[in-house]
């Protein structure tokens, strides 16, 4: 693969181009953050890949962001993103984890095993659409599954206009449906629990072992850890794929926009309801509990939907009192050094 790159092949658009003045057009260069080690930076300019240093005066970069950088290859800044997925951090820690700037379309995997979970999924989607970013549902291991189709209409009735595929990551004709999202500079990431093909369908789009891949345990159909960073490869078509660590755990926060979207059909049952606060719990004339019992519409959904609103609810604000603590302490660090210098 050449080390000399056009900006359109690294996924520059006029989005990020308005961002910079005449100035910066001459005297800096943009580079793109293909990889975030503990205390590398790798970047991607028209001139080929380089490192940088992490240091305190660069900000918490992701997978995906434009930077501008000086001749010196020093930083100078990140520009604002056309699109972010990010989680609250896995665990009792308070505070946000970046996943991945500026993705074009998201490949939920989900594999035809144990794995296959539709309430996982929507919390996907959920996440996919609070960053703005088109989602294309892919279901690996179809040449084990004996009624992939089945699998395909049930998420497919999440979302009528969702693009679900059923495929075999390891057969590159099956994932020909793909080719509508491999269009040059468009960056398409991924993600899904362990063991659910990821890195597999990324070395066969890439046509070689780039990711390293592990088998799943059989008895339970969970995966690995397999990819521990993410990282994102350019194949030779041109598009941008970006992987990320299997992730058992996703949890939502700021995330109310996304949900509502995810659960579209809930929202416009709701407009039935006689009531406008209506909890769609046991109220007389509750359109969505009609609609559970016709049939319409699986109670399940609904139950994985107040599920996650009331989570990233409680998240959000979990985010937003550790936001002020933080500023509090910052400010009594700032007082107490100024009262030393006095």
């Amino acid at each position: 693969m050449t080390s000399h790159y056009s900006l359109h092949q690294l996924g520059w658009k006029p989005f990020f181009q308005h961002q910079l003045s005449l100035d910066e057009l001459e005297t800096l260069i943009p580079a793109r953050v293909f990889g975030v080690e503990r205390s590398i930076i790798q970047l991607l300019t028209t001139e080929g890949p380089l490192s940088m240093a992490m240091t305190q005066s660069i900000p918490n970069l992701a997978v995906g962001d434009w930077v501008l950088i000086d001749a010196e290859h020093r930083f100078v800044r990140l520009l604002d993103r056309a699109s972010l997925f990010s989680r609250k951090a896995a665990g009792t820690r308070v505070d946000r984890q970046l996943i991945s700037a500026n993705v074009d379309s998201v490949l939920i995997v989900s594999s035809l095993n144990n794995d296959f979970n539709l309430n996982r999924i929507e919390r996907y989607l959920a996440l996919a659409h609070e960053a703005g970013v088109e989602p294309i549902v892919v279901l690996t291991k179809a040449d084990l599954c004996d009624e992939p189709e089945s699998f395909v209409e049930a998420v497919q009735a999440l979302d009528k206009m969702l693009p679900v595929f059923a495929v075999n990551a390891h057969d590159s004709a099956t994932l020909q449906a793909l080719e509508l999202w491999l269009s040059p500079g468009h960056t398409l990431a991924f993600l899904g629990s362990s063991g659910v093909g990821k890195s597999t369908l990324v070395n066969t789009l890439l046509g070689g072992d780039v990711q390293e891949t592990n088998r799943i345990r059989e008895d339970d159909s969970r995966g690995r850890h397999t990819t521990t960073a993410r990282s994102l490869h350019l194949t030779a078509s041109g598009v941008l794929l970006l992987d990320t660590p299997g992730m058992r755990e996703l949890q939502l926060a700021d995330c109310e926009q996304g949900v509502e979207e995810t659960f579209a059909d809930i929202a416009t049952l709701a407009e039935q309801c006689k009531f406008s606060d209506c909890q769609h719990q046991s109220e007389p004339g509750c359109a969505v509990r009609a609609a559970i019992e016709s049939g319409q519409l699986a109670e399940r959904r609904l139950v994985n939907y107040h599920k996650l609103m009331k989570e990233q609810a409680f998240n959000a604000v979990t985010l937003a009192e550790k936001r002020a603590q933080d500023k509090r302490f910052s400010k009594m660090v700032k007082s107490a050094k100024h009262l030393k210098q006095r």
